[in-house]
C-alpha cells in the first residue's frame, strides 16, 4: 500500500489509514529532496503499484496522476470517526475524513476528498475527483460534477445542481444552480469574473 504525494493531505491519510490498522509501506512523491514523511520513506516513482492512493489535494492533478499509473486496487479509505450509512456508495481511491457525515442514498465518486466534519446528506451524486473542504454542509438531492471543489465551512442548498471543474469559495452560501468550469462565491453564491485570484478556496 503506497500513498502518492508526499503533501499535507497525506498526512490526514496517514492518520486514517493508521486509525484502521492499515500498513504503509512508503510514499512515492517526484521531488527528490523529500526523503521521509512522518516517519515513512518517501521513493521516487516506478509506475506500478499493488494498491494505493493519491495523495494530492488538487483534483486535475489527481486524475492526471491516475491515468499514467499502474494500480491493482484504489484503495478508499474511511476514517473510523467518520459517520457512513450503509446505504451510501463510496467509490474507489476516495478518503473520507474524521467527523465526515455521509447519508444514506448518497453516491461518492471515485478519487474524491470527503475531508474533515464536511456533511452529506441523503441522496446527494458527488462526482470524481471532487474535494469537499473541511466543514462543508451539501443537504439533500445536491449534484456535484466531477473536480469541483466546494470550500471550506460552505452550504449548499437541497437540489442545487453544480458542474463539472466548478471552485465554490469559502464561506460561499450555494442556493441556485452552478454551471460547468467557473468559479462562484459569496452568500447568496453567484458566479464571478475573477481576474486577480481573489476567491480563496
Amino acid at each position: 500500500m503506497i500513498l502518492y504525494g508526499a503533501s499535507g493531505h497525506a498526512k490526514v491519510i496517514m492518520d486514517t489509514l493508521e486509525a484502521i490498522g492499515m500498513k504503509i509501506d512508503y510514499v512515492v512523491d517526484d521531488d527528490a529532496s523529500i526523503s521521509s514523511l512522518l516517519g515513512y520513506e518517501v521513493r521516487r516513482d516506478r509506475g506500478r503499484y499493488d494498491s494505493a492512493i493519491v495523495s494530492i489535494g488538487d483534483g486535475r492533478v489527481r486524475k492526471e496522476i491516475v491515468s499514467r499509473l499502474e494500480v491493482r486496487e484504489w484503495v478508499k479509505a474511511i476514517h473510523p470517526k467518520a459517520t457512513v450509512s450503509p446505504h451510501a456508495s463510496i467509490g474507489e481511491g476516495t478518503v473520507v475524513m474524521a467527523g465526515t457525515v455521509i447519508n444514506s442514498g448518497a453516491v461518492i465518486g471515485r478519487h474524491s476528498i470527503i475531508n474533515t466534519g464536511a456533511t452529506v446528506d441523503h441522496d446527494c451524486v458527488i462526482g470524481d475527483y471532487c474535494h469537499i473542504a473541511p466543514g462543508v454542509h451539501v443537504s439533500g438531492g445536491v449534484e456535484i460534477g466531477e473536480g469541483s471543489w466546494i470550500g471550506v465551512g460552505s452550504c449548499v442548498k437541497q437540489g442545487v445542481k453544480i458542474g463539472k471543474w466548478v471552485t465554490i469559495g469559502a464561506g460561499s452560501v450555494v442556493v441556485k444552480d452552478i454551471p460547468d468550469g467557473v468559479t462562484a462565491y459569496g452568500c447568496p453564491c453567484s458566479v464571478k469574473d475573477i481576474k486577480d485570484n481573489d476567491c480563496n478556496h
